[in-house]
């Protein structure tokens, strides 16, 4: 990728252009749009527990559509840089714009949790997984592959082992809680950062990627949660349901688990190959099948996947609106709010994208974080 000082490339002069984006990326927009009523599915929808169809919708949101934004950061991490990353004073750039978005997402995050949201935010860790990423941005598809999955199946262990040794005392809080002890702690959230990039550098706008996405994450789908399955049946383990970010030192037993949120080696995998399934689902109905000159899906359908996509679009933007409009109206999340509420969200957010971007590229904070990550042309 190549830039000058005050000018940007024809790639981005296109991307900021209103109107459709190219396919893959309509993908990932769509992707990202699902992970956004995901993120509402598990902070403002029935409670999992309330059993039958809707229960068990919102349980399938809980722990995996964060996870679906992890993956799809590592993606942006690799668009940012660009597939083919540049060396020298476009390699300089490329790093500085990541890390002043990293920059601008932590302080972000910072702000919207010193309101005290009643949810436990994921933007300061996203920050964290952006800096964590940078000086791995150059390596090939295979080498981000095999470290996501040697990280999935060691990270928790260690991390279990240096939590049950206190090891985490010994960090400073704001260390220690992005890294090790937080809802969202990078020692076993980075898989999902890593698979995103090794998908984007392979470049799934082809058909061969996209089936190898859906297969591997088919693979991942039953290795985590089947295995996970299988070894607490066999070793009569007590599992928690639902965890806080970590096993909980001092519970072994809880490593077997695949539940959300426990940060466990199986948990991870699972929801890894949940979300690889997801994304190469989205780009394959956004492509253009050969002989033909628009997406795998047609009337109504289009319409669907063109207002979801928008959302995506505004991601950023409808997840800080739904964190503010739930600290500023007082709504209580525990237990889970009823059905109607969600809905109200979900058609709300729809509505608004839809008549944004049909005025704009860009959402107003995707905008404003464009903007700001423009000092990167002053990097020598």
């Amino acid at each position: 990728m190549s830039e000058t000082a005050g000018t940007a490339t024809a790639a981005e002069r296109r991307d900021q252009q209103p109107g459709p984006r190219p396919a893959r990326l309509a993908g990932l927009d769509l992707a990202r749009g699902l992970a956004v009523f995901g993120m509402f599915a598990a902070h403002l929808g029935p409670d999992p527990e309330t059993g039958g169809p809707v229960g068990a919708a919102m349980g399938l949101a809980h722990g995996r559509a964060s996870a679906l934004f992890a993956v799809l950061a590592g993606c942006s991490l690799v668009l940012l840089a660009g597939r083919r990353p540049g060396t020298g004073r476009d390699a300089r750039r490329s790093a500085a714009r990541i890390a002043v978005r990293a920059v601008l997402l932590i302080a972000l995050g910072t702000a919207l949790d010193a309101l005290d949201p009643p949810i436990s935010l994921i933007l300061t860790a996203y920050g964290a997984y952006f800096l964590l990423a940078l000086p791995l941005i150059r390596l090939p598809a295979g080498a981000l592959a095999g470290l996501a999955a040697a990280w999935a199946l060691l990270a928790p262990q260690l991390s279990y082992a240096l939590r049950t040794a206190g090891a985490a005392g010994l960090l400073p809080q704001r260390l220690a809680e992005p890294l090790l002890t937080g809802a969202y702690p990078a020692a076993t959230w980075m898989p999902f950062v890593l698979a995103g990039m090794a998908l984007a550098r392979l470049d799934p706008s082809g058909p061969a990627v996209r089936r190898r996405a859906a297969a591997v994450g088919a693979g991942l789908l039953a290795l985590g949660y089947g295995g996970s399955w299988l070894a607490v049946r066999l070793l009569g383990a007590a599992v928690p349901q639902e965890g806080s970010g970590a096993v909980d030192p001092g519970d072994a037993a809880g490593l077997l688990g695949a539940a959300p949120h426990t940060g466990t080696s199986f948990e991870v995998l699972g929801a890894l190959g949940f979300a690889l399934l997801l994304v190469a689902g989205c780009l394959e109905l956004t492509a253009r099948p050969a002989g033909r000159t628009g997406p795998a899906v047609t009337g109504a359908g289009t319409a669907v996947v063109a207002a979801v996509a928008a959302v995506g679009r505004l991601s950023l933007t409808a997840y800080v609106a739904h964190v503010l409009v739930v600290v500023l109206l007082g709504i209580r999340l525990d237990p889970g709010p009823p059905l109607p509420l969600f809905t109200a969200f979900v058609a709300g957010t729809l509505v608004a994208a839809g008549l944004w971007t049909a005025r704009f590229a860009r959402g107003p904070l995707e905008a404003l974080m464009h903007r700001a990550t423009g000092v990167a042309w002053l990097v020598p």
